[in-house]
């Protein structure tokens, strides 16, 4: 597997702001690449820094498949940021180790294949991470096996994540993808119906729904929905029944809202 290079316009600084999910220098990084790769979700690089341990970075983050962008400038930002020696390195890092797609589909193709009914759900490019980690929360008390992110434009596996997730975050598996719609042709191949949620009075309503199959549930980015190239991999466009003059509800309540609907109809088999 190889990671994809990212490379800024000429002259464009990068300015990261200081958080939990970043670790910074030669030597941490590294580190976090030998020890914890599933953890590292990104490694960003001033492109004029240049030495041995720098290649060893690079190469490895290519080899465990992890993006890599480089960057003319690169600025950490933040309370206390102007003490930090970064030398030229950033990576990102989730509170829990990812798990590489490709085995999250064989794990969910096995159990299609002993009759099970399991089920997973798909965030595409959900950037709010209070959403994301009360998303994970509902996806295991509701029985799916699994979450699929996107990695660009998707919010980051923090500790914000973590802690709206109350704990769930550390007991799913969870993988983010590059192409969600190559992701979800996988996810189809290996025995699943892939059932996208939109705010629309033409959608099929939530309740006319069945759920006894293999799932995949899709819930869009808080402002956009489901991307077009997204929804038109889906076999099946839902909406949920509302009373009143709202048209929508948050990323989070619709995804837990369609979960415990699907666990309802199975009887809390996954």
């Amino acid at each position: 597997m190889t990671s994809r290079k990212k490379v800024q316009p000429p002259g464009a600084e990068k300015r990261i702001r200081l958080s939990d999910d970043l670790i910074w220098g030669v030597h941490p990084v590294l580190e976090a690449l030998q020890r914890e790769p599933g953890r590292v979700v990104e490694v960003i690089l001033h492109r004029e820094k240049r030495s041995g341990r720098i290649e060893e970075i690079v190469g490895m983050a290519r080899e465990k498949g992890i993006k890599t962008t480089f960057v003319p400038s690169l600025r950490l930002v933040g309370d206390g940021a102007g003490d930090i020696r970064h030398q030229g390195v950033v990576a990102r890092t989730s509170q829990t180790a990812l798990l590489p797609f490709d085995e999250l589909v064989q794990r969910f193709a096995a159990r299609v294949r002993k009759g099970e009914r399991p089920r997973l759900i798909a965030c595409d490019s959900l950037q709010d991470p209070h959403n994301l980690g009360a998303i994970i929360r509902s996806a295991l008390a509701s029985g799916a096996i699994g979450v699929v992110l996107t990695r660009e434009r998707s919010a980051p596996l923090s500790g914000t994540a973590a802690k709206a997730s109350a704990g769930a975050i550390s007991h799913i598996d969870i993988c983010q993808v590059t192409n969600l719609v190559a992701a979800l042709k996988k996810i189809k191949e290996a025995g699943a119906w892939v059932f996208g949620a939109v705010k629309e009075p033409a959608a099929q309503s939530l309740y006319a729904t069945d759920f006894h199959l293999p799932a995949c549930i899709v819930v869009g980015s808080e402002g956009e929905g489901i991307r077009p190239l997204v929804r038109r991999e889906c076999d099946i466009l839902i909406s949920i029944p509302m009373a009143g003059t709202l048209d929508s509800l948050n990323s989070s309540v619709a995804a837990a809202v369609i979960l415990f609907e699907a666990m309802r109809q199975n009887e809390g088999a996954v």
